[in-house]
């Protein structure tokens, strides 16, 4: 039998019969006498169509459409009247009504009226479908190798299966946090629902409460309108708090209120709301610290931290600085229309001995600056990377090519001898700025070079 399911409803037995008997072979079938009596249903069985005489005893067909489509806006309905009532007609078009048939009718009319529907139905199934597949299988995600990301992603997958555990992400600025919290949400049952995020460091702290919770027209200056908060935009989705450990202590209060009970109150209001959404919050702050220092509430990051996903920083998976850098580079090739086959050798060995403060936004940034002034086909290292991206020192006592990795191996297909030379120089500069805790002349001292050239050269590198 096909699944697809219809409710007759009219008060005459022979319309009621007949369109049984018409569609019973094919469809699932039931009869009402009344928009009662079918409504009492809906909730529970809801059908894929309704065939809804206008002129029915009791509730009419026009108030029984608005309370179909209030009930479950996804039903279809065709309306029947047994007159052509301009205005009853235009009234359940106007209502959400698909179509209508006028009494008495030609069953043969009414059947291609039903085939048509179900024909429509069944390829907005078919595309749901396929776009709930591609939804799970193509949410973007980490790239990379590693075995230390895939552990992560391992994680992550078990995490996303609960559609409202709350979800702590740590990790250095420019991990990917942002993504990972859409990983989990894309994931869990709740993909379909609303995927909200909020930087609690982008605003001030005495705003930050109506952001999140709303307010009521009144509530403070300038509130001239009632505003919903985000908590309830994300209703049964995912809000995603970025740098939670900025959110202020009142806030941090009705947060705890919130997600041990889902409600909460809005600014200035009386009325206790109710709300089901998942709390995923991130920091690249150390929470025990700032709760030691009285800034952050012990309890509210119990409740935050039931599940804790510990970001690597890109430093600490170097395995996937190139493939994460061939990602980019053809995101970009495509953005600027221009041809790249991939990274220069010589570019890869730069890349992959570069200490990234700024993790995987650094890499980003610095591939989109090289496309946009290379010409390809090979992605070349052009310009002088920024200061953070110097070459990270290795244990004490290795070999000096490990010891000073920005020593390029020398290759017959040849050697940039321009950025090995940069590359050492920042490396002295750094170490020698770090060894004298940033003062300038002890610095200069170390480095046997006088304080105005260390200063040409600290300019020259952007520290």
């Amino acid at each position: 039998m096909n699944p697809f399911s219809i409710y007759v409803v009219d008060d005459e037995e022979n319309v009621r019969e007949g369109a049984a008997m018409a569609f019973k072979r094919n469809y699932q079938v039931q009869t009402f006498e009344t928009a009662e009596e079918a409504l009492e249903l809906i909730p529970s069985a809801p059908p894929d169509l309704v065939l809804l005489d206008i002129g029915l005893p009791g509730m009419d067909g026009i108030q029984a459409l608005r309370e179909i489509k209030r009930l479950n806006p996804e039903i279809t309905v065709i309306m029947i009247t047994a007159y052509e009532d301009v205005r009853s007609v235009l009234g359940a078009m106007k209502g959400g009504a698909q179509d209508y048939i006028l009494k008495p009718f030609q069953m043969d009319a009414l059947a291609l009226s039903v085939a048509n529907v179900f024909d429509g139905l069944r390829l907005r199934k078919e595309v749901q479908a396929l776009q709930e597949q591609y939804l799970r299988e193509n949410i973007p995600c980490f790239i990379g190798e590693s075995a230390v990301i895939q552990n992560v992603l391992e994680f992550v997958n078990k995490v996303a299966k609960s559609p409202d555990t709350p979800v702590l992400i740590v990790g250095e600025t420019g991990t990917g946090k942002e993504l990972i919290a859409k990983t989990i949400h894309f994931r869990s049952p709740n993909y379909r629902a609303p995927f909200i995020a909020f930087n609690c460091a982008a605003i001030p702290k005495e705003l930050l409460e109506s952001e999140l919770f709303g307010h009521e027209r009144g509530a403070f200056t300038g509130a001239n309108a009632a505003k919903p908060g985000l908590v309830e935009g994300a209703r049964d989705g995912t809000l995603f708090l970025d740098e939670v450990g900025d959110m202020g202590m009142e806030a941090q209060a009705k947060m705890l209120r919130f997600i041990e009970s889902g409600e909460y109150y809005r600014v200035g209001g009386i009325r206790k709301l109710q709300v089901r959404t998942r709390i995923i919050s991130a920091t690249n702050h150390n929470l025990e610290t700032l709760i030691s220092a009285g800034r952050f509430r012990e309890d509210l990051y119990h409740r935050l931290a039931v599940v804790k996903v510990a970001i690597p920083s890109l430093n600490e998976r170097p395995d996937d600085v190139i493939p994460i850098a061939n990602y980019f580079l053809f995101e970009y090739a495509r953005k600027f229309g221009k041809h790249f086959n991939g990274i220069a050798p010589q570019a890869q060995i730069i890349l992959q001995h570069m200490r990234w403060r700024g993790n995987i936004r650094e890499l980003r940034n610095l591939i989109e600056r090289e496309v946009l002034v290379g010409d390809g086909p090979l992605l070349e290292l052009n310009t002088q990377p920024p200061h953070a991206a110097v070459p990270a020192p290795a244990a004490p006592g290795a070999e000096r090519s490990e010891t000073l990795p920005c020593i390029l191996p020398f290759s017959p297909e040849g050697v940039d001898l321009p950025a090995a030379r940069s590359g050492l120089v920042q490396y002295y500069l750094r170490e020698a700025l770090e060894a004298a805790t940033g003062n300038v002349s002890e610095a200069a001292r170390m480095l046997n070079i006088s304080r105005h050239a260390l200063l040409r050269q600290m300019k020259k590198y952007g520290f």
